[in-house]
């Protein structure tokens, strides 16, 4: 559902990491990229206004005033926005490089809602 929230808002190369098993910390990472501040605010509003709507409500926000990297973190899973350069720099998605990749649904996919 995050995923395809963040996709509503035209984030760009978005992947799911399944971690059960791998990592204590959380069972899944969304990892997208955004191409300005203003995006990764709008994909960060969109993914939490998605989630509260079932229920999820975040637990922890961090990076959204100059948004670089804006985490928000619902305890079992945790969504990473990225501008481009600042994923390719912490390059989480090749430290968790063993980590599954869980499939974005097909509406996902075209970043639009079900």
């Amino acid at each position: 559902m995050a995923a395809e929230a963040a996709q509503e808002k035209k984030s760009k190369n978005t992947c799911i990491l399944d971690l059960r098993g791998l990592s204590s910390i959380t069972d899944y990472f969304v990892i997208c990229s955004v191409t300005s501040d203003v995006q990764g605010r709008a994909v960060a509003d969109n993914v939490q206004e998605e989630l509260s709507k079932s229920g999820a409500d975040v637990w922890f926000v961090e990076g959204y005033e100059h948004a670089k990297w804006i985490l928000l973190d619902y305890v079992d899973v945790v969504v990473h926005i990225f501008e481009e350069e600042t994923r390719d720099f912490y390059g989480l998605d090749r430290l968790w490089g063993d980590a599954p990749r869980a499939k974005l649904s097909t509406a996902a996919k075209k970043g639009k809602k079900k």
